[in-house]
Order: structure tokens, then C-alpha cells, then sequence
């Protein structure tokens, strides 16, 4: 009698057009995405930042700028000219994917080296998870004010947690709650989340702008239009600085990995320009609203409430309560698995392909996000926002050598079948591109005292905090420089190509797997039939797909998407 077989810990490895079937370097998730599988369109990219954009988070950010002495004037001014700012990498960085379909750590690794690769993918990862468990924390509140407006002695719940932990028993409950709610987005496709997305965009939306009606109708918008800043002279300017760094740092996880999506797109790399007018305005609008409804709260109840949940469970109508948290419950959803989750995930996927795909990095991602004690990060708007900064200063590097590389060192021409092949053309000094190495330590460097400052604020760095209060935007700007002056002078000229090979061209070419199969499909078919078997998606060629699905919502809706 033979004895039960134990279940692999390593993830399915079918044979790759790109690697070989190399598990240490790839699996099924991290090759470029075939034709077969890009789905998403113009629209699916516009409802994902709307759907992005709409979070707490981004109503946090103006009015915790408001608590720490600024106007509204300066906050709208802040995130307006930060998210212009943060938009243009996006966009640089958001094309390479649209181009060659593979992931941020991949992408990395024409870069950093194979190895040093690992430099740019752990500080992102790190973000990511933070971030995960922060808006685990926001989605947490939602789900309290929501079970105190159908049950209000919930609200009034026994703590036998201590005070010294900066959460109580019925947030802990809450929390756990929205983080099991989490649990099966975690498993879906980054292509059928568009759907989601396209919920999120519709439904937060209007529940928001009905928050912006209510505040100046309730109260006339309060005192926003008659405030004034609390502190002047060189304090003013550096917070002013600290803020916009802080603002970037919302999202500079995505200045770095758009491609972690863009690589889904069916639809030309030109669209992703869009992000530059459409973000600003965007982000702007939704921190407007927090400005206002904040200040028309601070008119209401005598307290200028920057976290919404507070404010809103100040509201004395329990349907409104309910259906206010629930729209800042989806946007914390949708906000997590698309920006964090799936950025997490890819991450631990480049670092540990064999035992490590996409459905599993983003469960790892959860688990972990229990270790950072989120609740404490969100004690107070100070905190919040050294936590922005803090982690924003690593990212701004890591983003300027990737644009700085592909647009102008390498003159847009890369090897895709290279970047899956460890002693090809990126191996650089054993994996490592020292040049990204050197110009990332010097581009972080002056933060480093500001940095240690945040975390023990007992140590006195005097003015040495100051380059950390803007450490994105130096940080950019001077690895840039630093990066293009050391790849022109000290050239590395084996990755020098004539020109780009796109992924496309090693698909149609069925090149580089053994018995001509690429994917455990025959090579003459690999091109038009695509399969997905994690997925249990098993799909015929692109003509026989059309047919089958040439009527239908789904197929308009996929089209329309």
C-alpha cells in the first residue's frame, strides 16, 4: 500500500519560453504576459486610479497637513503639485510594462543586476505590506462604525485589551473581520479585479460627493475659507516640503511598479500619459473633499477630526453612518489588493519563485501585515506622516535609476528573453550593476540622519533633518544625475544592444524550451492558445474565443474594459 503523497510547497513550474523552466529565477506569474491574457483597456486603467484614488489614505494626507498648521490653501496646492510630480514616473515607468509585459522585479533586473535586483524589491515590498496593514487598520474603522450603527452597543464593547496597545477590543474585533473580508480578493486574477475596480469607481464616488454636499450644507464648509497658517518663516517652508514628500510617498510604491499592471495592458503605451492630467486632478478633488468635510466637522462638533470614521460616527442618522463607513470600507478594499497586496506579491514571488506565485505572496502579504501594528502607526497625524516619509526616501532612488535606465541610458532598448537569463547580458559583476548600487547609497545618504531622526526622535541630528524632509524629491533628482553620469562614463557595454527584443518576438519565435513547448503547449500553438491552469481557465485560439463569445454582456463588457 503506498503511503499518502504530502502536498508540494513549491508552486506549479511549467516550461517557460524565457527561462527554461529556471525556477530560481521565474515561475508562470513573473514571464511576460502573452497576448492572450492582456485585458485590460483605457477604461480599466482610468477606473483603477479612480478606484485607487478613493481611499482614506488620500483623505487623510490634507487634512493631517491642516493639523500640523497649514491652510487649505497649502494642501490642495501640496497634493495637486505632488501628484503631478509623482504621475510623470509613473507614466515612465507604467510604459515599460505596456512594452514588455513583465513585472516590476524583472523589469529591475536590466537595472540592478539579477542580484541586485533584490536591493529595489525588498525596499518595495517592504512599503507595500506596511501599507497593506495600514489600510487593513482604515478598513478595520469602517467595519466598527458600521456594526455600531446596526448594533450601537457594539460601540460600548468591554476592552480587555491594555491601553498601552492604542487599540481596543472592539476595533480588534473589526480588524479581524475586514481582514478575513480581504481573504478571497486575494485570490483573484489581476484581470477579473477590474471588475472591482469598476464597482469601486462607481459606487465611492457618489457617496463622497454626497459627504462634500453635506459639509456646506450643513455647515456652510465651516471655517476653511478663513484659516490661517499657525507657523511662519523657515518652519513653514520645511513643512511645506515634509508634507510634499509625505504626499509622494502615498504613492511611490506605484512610481516604482506600475508595471506590475501596465503589463495587463492590450491597449498603446501612449495611454499611459493619461495618468498626468488625470491624477492630479483627480487626488486633488478627493483631498478637497477631506478638507472640507473635515472643516465643516470641526464647525459641527467644536473637534477638526482628520480620521473620517471619527467624524462620521459623530453623525446622529445610523443609516448614514452605515452606508458612509461602508463606501470607506470597499475603497480600503480595493485600494489594498490593487496597490499593496498585488505589489507584495510580486515581490515575494521575484524573491522565492519556487515556493512563491501570485495568489500565495498576497496571503503572505496579510499574514505579515499583523507584525506592523498598524494601529499604531495611525495614532496620530505626526506619526503618519514620518511613516510616509520615512519609507518614501528608499523609493524615490529606486524609481529614478529605472526611468534614467530604460529612457535614456539604454535609449529604450532592451532584451526581454535576457532579463529571464541570469549569465546573459544583466549579469553586470556577479548580478550586481554597481553603478545602481553606488548612486542609490548616495542618493539616500543625506536622508539617512532625518531618517534615524523619525524613528528615535531622542537622537538630535539639529539641521541635519532637513534634506530627510524632502528625501524623495532630492533622493530622485540626485540618483538620477548620479546614475546617467556613472553609465556614460563607465559604460556597461555588453547591455548596449542595437535593438529591443520584445516578448512577442520570443513567442512567436518558440525559442529557448526543449521539444518545442513553451508552457506545456505545443510551440506552433503556444501563440494563440494561452493556458491558465491555475485559473482553471483553459482557452482555445483568439478566433475560436471570439466566436464563442462574440455575443453576450461579458464579451461587451470585456471590450468596453
Amino acid at each position: 500500500m503506498k503511503s499518502p503523497k504530502l502536498p508540494s510547497l513549491r508552486v506549479e513550474q511549467p516550461k517557460s519560453a524565457f527561462a527554461k523552466g529556471n525556477s530560481r529565477w521565474t515561475n508562470k506569474d513573473l514571464d511576460p504576459v502573452p497576448r492572450n491574457n492582456r485585458k485590460w483597456g483605457v477604461l480599466s486603467f482610468v477606473v483603477y486610479w479612480i478606484s485607487d484614488a478613493f481611499n482614506a489614505a488620500t483623505w487623510q494626507f490634507a487634512s493631517s497637513i491642516i493639523a500640523i498648521g497649514l491652510t487649505w490653501r497649502e494642501s490642495i496646492s501640496i497634493v495637486a503639485v505632488a501628484f503631478f510630480t509623482v504621475s510623470i514616473v509613473i507614466s515612465l515607468n507604467g510604459a515599460i510594462g505596456v512594452i514588455y509585459h513583465a513585472p516590476f522585479p524583472v523589469l529591475a533586473r536590466a537595472s540592478w543586476g539579477f542580484r541586485g535586483s533584490y536591493i529595489a524589491i525588498i525596499s518595495r515590498a517592504i512599503l507595500a505590506i506596511f501599507w497593506f496593514a495600514i489600510q487593513t487598520m482604515n478598513g478595520a474603522n469602517t467595519v466598527r462604525v458600521m456594526l455600531g450603527a446596526i448594533w450601537p452597543s457594539f460601540l460600548t464593547l468591554s476592552n480587555h485589551i491594555p491601553v498601552s496597545q492604542g487599540i481596543t477590543t472592539n476595533t480588534m474585533i473589526s480588524f479581524v473581520i475586514f481582514w478575513i473580508a480581504q481573504v478571497p480578493f486575494l485570490y483573484m486574477h489581476p484581470n477579473n479585479l477590474r471588475w472591482l475596480f469598476m464597482a469601486k469607481s462607481i459606487v465611492v464616488p457618489v457617496a463622497w460627493i454626497a459627504i462634500l454636499i453635506w459639509a456646506f450644507r450643513s455647515t456652510g464648509g465651516g471655517e476653511i475659507f478663513n484659516q490661517q497658517p499657525t507657523i511662519h518663516g523657515s518652519a513653514y517652508s520645511w513643512a511645506y516640503l515634509a508634507s510634499m514628500t509625505s504626499v509622494i510617498g502615498n504613492y511611490a510604491t506605484l512610481s516604482v511598479n506600475q508595471a506590475d499592471f501596465s503589463r495587463y495592458s492590450r491597449v498603446s503605451v501612449k495611454w499611459q500619459l493619461l495618468y498626468v492630467p488625470m491624477l492630479p486632478i483627480v487626488f486633488t478633488f478627493i483631498s478637497f473633499i477631506g478638507i472640507a468635510a473635515s472643516s465643516a466637522g470641526a464647525a459641527k462638533y467644536g473637534v477638526l477630526e482628520w480620521d473620517p470614521m471619527a467624524l462620521v460616527s459623530k453623525w446622529d442618522n445610523r443609516a448614514c453612518r452605515f452606508f458612509a463607513a461602508f463606501s470607506f470600507a470597499l475603497a480600503a478594499l480595493g485600494v489594498n489588493i490593487s496597490a499593496n497586496s498585488l505589489s507584495a506579491a510580486n515581490d515575494l514571488m521575484a524573491l522565492f519563485p519556487r515556493h512563491v506565485n501570485i495568489r500565495r505572496g498576497q496571503i503572505i502579504c496579510a499574514i505579515l501585515s499583523w507584525a506592523l501594528v498598524p494601529w499604531k502607526i495611525l495614532a496620530s497625524a505626526g506619526s503618519f506622516l514620518n511613516f510616509m516619509s520615512a519609507y518614501s526616501v528608499f523609493l524615490g532612488p529606486i524609481a529614478a535609476i529605472m526611468v534614467m535606465d530604460y529612457w535614456v541610458v539604454h535609449a529604450r532598448k532592451y532584451d526581454s528573453l535576457a532579463l529571464y537569463q541570469p549569465n546573459d547580458i544583466y549579469r553586470y559583476w556577479e548580478g550586481v550593476n554597481w553603478r545602481a548600487v553606488l548612486a542609490f547609497v548616495i542618493g539616500v545618504a543625506p536622508s539617512m540622519p532625518g531618517f534615524i531622526n523619525s524613528i528615535n526622535p531622542k537622537i538630535v541630528v539639529g539641521v541635519g533633518v532637513h534634506p530627510y524632509q524632502f528625501g524623495w524629491l532630492l533622493g530622485f533628482t540626485s540618483t538620477a544625475l548620479l546614475y546617467t553620469a556613472l553609465s556614460m562614463l563607465f559604460p556597461a557595454k555588453e547591455t548596449l544592444i542595437g535593438r529591443a527584443v520584445l516578448p512577442d518576438e520570443i513567442y512567436d519565435m518558440h525559442t529557448g524550451v526543449e521539444g518545442d513547448m513553451i508552457e506545456g503547449v505545443p510551440a506552433k500553438d503556444a501563440v494563440e492558445v494561452g493556458v491558465d491552469e491555475e485559473y482553471g481557465d483553459q482557452r482555445g485560439g483568439r478566433e475560436k474565443e471570439k466566436e464563442k463569445e462574440k455575443d453576450g454582456f461579458r464579451t461587451w463588457a470585456d471590450r468596453l474594459l
